[in-house]
């Protein structure tokens, strides 16, 4: 029987209560490539957990895509492995309403000896990043939004992805019906469940969207002003949603691009930012932007290059950055221009903001949102310039000042680059590492294709 005494955090107490059938809880945490990971309890802990957390391994914030450890930068085997302490984040208990059984969930982040937050952890990078621009007196405001593809579970020979069935025809989906609401009624129960999920879980969603590919939508994170709930938000929005889509007998995947001839899935981000009044120094009132809005803007395109790493985490990311599909290919900016890297939406006033538009959707929020927000301290305060905004299509050609291949973007992850000063020189050089043996692992194995092109007949 679950602890139900009056020795429960309040916290706890208040869940059993209201879910009294719940039989377990996940405590979980994003890692490095956005891979959530965690532990299972029996709901009989939930109060210990609430209370004092537990122990596990630092390491797993440096874990490759498929879960090794490559001992990045000395971090694994060299020193031992040593745990840190997991303290659940305030507020994160919630119901898990896909699984098939009661269940609670809550996130946690880690904690050093010291009771600091743990360096290498991305929720942390980020914490450090918004500091920055907290001692300016800023508080960004921040919205995330994510392309996603259902795909069947049935794979075609060789693993390739399909499309799924329509629930409406029974028939596989394959044209393309952008802002289709043929397709949102066709997929209804599974997009309404989803929005309740969210809705339990307490992630704020807005419009949902048929994309511009057989089986892809987009659903709109709220913004809200603080940018770590707006990055907790996206990691249990993509919990979510692969969540329901496997109770509707779907697969949901967040890969950046799945199919090579249709369209891939972005996260974008949207950023205004407060002073102290709470008003929008983004506002250039009369002016089309402000002086703070043009400096934002110059420094997120500075540190773009070195960004790409983060923005691009794996090599399937790179397959996305084609000329004219609306993936932008060049550092620029501009007014409601869908080409551009940085998009300002119409709208001035409170809703004057910067759209980020070069991340994947399966690039890690944390590491994203903490790139941008360098960029906007860095161009704050160096009162960089953008140059002019970009009249037309801008993704034509490539940018040949931005990396399009993994090793070449992380080898812009320098010490000496823009944003070790935010991130961390030490953790850019552990990211790097672990994404080089990543690589190094990839490029080890002998594809169908080489096969195909090189074995010679005897």
């Amino acid at each position: 029987m679950p602890d139900t005494t009056s020795k429960l955090p309040a916290e706890a107490a208040q869940f059993l209560s209201r879910y009294p059938d719940t039989g377990s809880l996940d405590a979980i945490l994003p890692d490095l490539s956005g891979v959530i990971r965690g532990k299972r309890y029996p709901i009989a802990e939930l109060g210990q957990v609430m209370r004092s957390g537990f122990a596990i391994p630092g390491s797993v914030f440096l874990l490759d895509t498929m879960g090794e450890s490559h001992d990045p930068d000395g971090k694994g085997f060299s020193d031992g492995d040593p745990d840190y302490q997991a303290k659940v984040v305030p507020g994160s208990l919630l119901p898990v309403p896909w699984a098939q059984r009661p269940l609670a969930q809550v996130m946690v982040t880690l904690v050093d000896d010291d009771g600091e937050p743990y360096y290498y952890e991305p929720r942390n990078v980020l914490r450090r990043t918004v500091q920055r621009l907290d001692d300016l007196g800023l508080k960004p405001v921040v919205a995330f939004e994510l392309e996603f593809y259902l795909i069947d579970r049935e794979r075609l020979p060789g693993g390739e992805p399909q499309p799924p069935l329509s629930p409406a025809t029974g028939r596989r989906d394959v044209h393309t019906q952008v802002y289709g609401m043929k397709t949102l009624d066709a997929y209804d129960a599974m997009l309404d469940d989803i929005t309740k999920a969210c809705e339990i879980q307490e992630v704020p969603t807005g419009a949902m969207t048929a994309e511009y590919a057989a089986g892809q939508f987009e659903i709109n994170l709220e913004h809200v002003d603080d940018p770590l709930q707006a990055a907790d938000d996206c990691v249990l929005f993509k919990r979510i949603v692969q969540g329901v889509a496997q109770k509707h007998g779907f697969q949901a995947t967040f890969m950046a691009k799945p199919y090579l001839e249709r369209a891939g899935n972005g996260m974008h981000i949207h950023v205004s930012l407060l002073d102290k009044n709470g008003r929008n120094v983004f506002d250039g009132g009369e002016a089309v932007a402000s002086d703070t809005l043009r400096h934002a803007i110059g420094g997120v395109l500075e540190v773009m290059p070195e960004s790409m790493a983060f923005l691009a985490p794996n090599i399937n990311s790179y397959r996305r950055y084609l000329p004219d599909i609306f993936v932008p290919t060049q550092r620029s900016w501009g007014f409601e221009n869908r080409s551009v890297a940085l998009r300002i939406p119409a709208g001035g006033g409170d809703a004057r903001r910067i759209e980020h538009r070069m991340a994947g959707a399966d690039a890690n929020p944390y590491l994203v949102l903490a790139t941008m927000l360098a960029g906007i301290h860095k161009g704050i305060t160096g009162k960089i310039d953008p140059g002019e905004p970009w009249d037309g299509n801008a993704a034509e050609e490539y940018d040949e000042s931005l990396p399009f291949r993994p090793r070449r973007a992380l080898e812009n992850l320098t010490e000496g680059c823009g944003l070790a000063d935010y991130m961390g020189a030490d953790y850019l050089r552990a990211y790097a590492a672990c994404k080089e043996a990543e690589l190094d692992s990839f490029e080890s194995q002998i594809s169908p294709l080489e096969y195909a092109w090189f074995l010679q007949a005897d």
